[in-house]
């Protein structure tokens, strides 16, 4: 007989970047600690210290002093030397016997897990259940993992109200952070060629700057392509004013290198914005080319600024494109979301009181 998950037993650990300062998005993991204590859930999160060796000793100190304060642990997994931090997370979680759910971010983690296959073979040994928040990395990483469960990022739908467009224009909007993955500079070069057919191109840019040099090179970009006038570039935006800023445009380009499956993306389409995207990584799994997007290869501008030039040209593929943008971010909404989270949750914690 499987024993019920008593409340006092639905105390959870959550381990991952929990920065809040100007230089970092509001991330979905974020959002889900916050979430779950409206259900029921004890939720204790690490770590919100800037330093990566803080941050990390900080991971490990709560893991050890508050081990009689949670019941299982959640452990945000991501590739580079941020892979480290899951590691050494979850081998201590293992000594005290602790169950732990893996959840697999960003797209540079297939080519990490092919350089290091052993490591991560052996990191999602350590775990109960590993969620990833699309396919891609699904099917890409089941050759260590077999049983990867998808669950996809949330959003809050009723925060982001659809605007209906009665004529779409070439305001683009672009909403990430300043740092080579997301190519920012594409951006700016796409904004330079639709101007030739459409002077009245303007183009927003908001986002935390990273610190590796691609906010400078965004504004000498700008300059040399004399598009300075057509550019506006934000800092981060809190949250809550995201809807307002994606109101102001009416295609929202997302130029990353990889990416797996971002929120950024479901947002603008909540809002009804038409999305220009590469297609990489997870974004194909995402969405539909020319049914809720138009998508384009990577570092390709020739082709970028084709697909808003088509979308500004047929006025009625962008209105169904926008529709259907809605109706695929509705299938994102926390309502929908969070019970799967709930209910890999309990399932951990009922595995873990079945076998003692």
């Amino acid at each position: 007989m499987i024993k019920k998950v008593e409340s006092s037993e639905r105390r959870i650990l959550m381990i991952g970047n929990y920065l809040s300062s100007p230089r970092h998005n509001r991330n979905v993991w974020q959002a889900l600690a916050e979430r779950l204590p409206t259900v029921g859930w004890d939720v204790i999160t690490t770590s919100s210290k800037e330093s990566q060796l803080l941050r990390l000793l900080d991971m490990l100190a709560t893991i050890i002093i508050r081990r009689k304060d949670y019941d299982l642990a959640q452990i945000d997994v991501f590739s580079g030397k941020a892979f480290i931090f899951a590691e050494c997370c979850a081998r201590v979680l293992h000594l005290y016997h602790k169950p732990v759910v893996l959840t697999l971010h960003g797209g540079g983690l297939p080519a990490f897990a092919e350089q290091f296959p052993k490591r991560v073979t052996k990191l999602l040994s350590l775990a109960a259940e590993v969620v990833a928040p699309s396919p891609f990395l699904q099917q890409t990483l089941s050759v260590f993992y077999n049983n990867i469960r998808i669950i996809p990022n949330g959003i809050d739908l009723s925060q982001i109200p659809f605007k209906q467009r009665d004529f779409f224009s070439p305001k683009l909007i672009w909403v990430r952070a300043f740092h080579e993955t997301y190519n920012p500079e594409l951006a700016i070069r796409v904004l330079s060629g639709l101007s030739t057919d459409f002077p009245n191109a303007r183009l927003i840019m908001a986002g935390p700057d990273k610190g590796d040099g691609s906010l400078q090179a965004v504004h000498s970009l700008a300059a040399q392509l004399g598009v300075q006038k057509k550019l506006q570039i934000l800092p981060a935006v809190p949250y809550e004013e995201v809807p307002s800023l994606l109101e102001q445009g009416d295609v929202f380009i997302n130029t990353t290198n990889y990416d797996t499956a971002p929120r950024s993306l479901l947002e603008a389409m909540a809002n009804g914005a038409c999305v220009v995207s590469t297609n990489v990584g997870g974004v194909p799994w995402m969405v539909t080319d020319r049914y809720d997007s138009m998508l384009v290869p990577p570092d390709d501008e020739v082709a970028m600024v084709d697909a808003i030039k088509e979308l500004l040209r047929n006025q009625e593929l962008a209105a169904q494109v926008s529709l259907n943008a809605r109706r695929t971010a509705e299938l994102h909404d926390w309502s929908m979301v969070l019970p799967e989270w709930e209910m890999i949750f309990r399932k951990v914690l009922t595995d873990g009181n079945e076998s003692c």
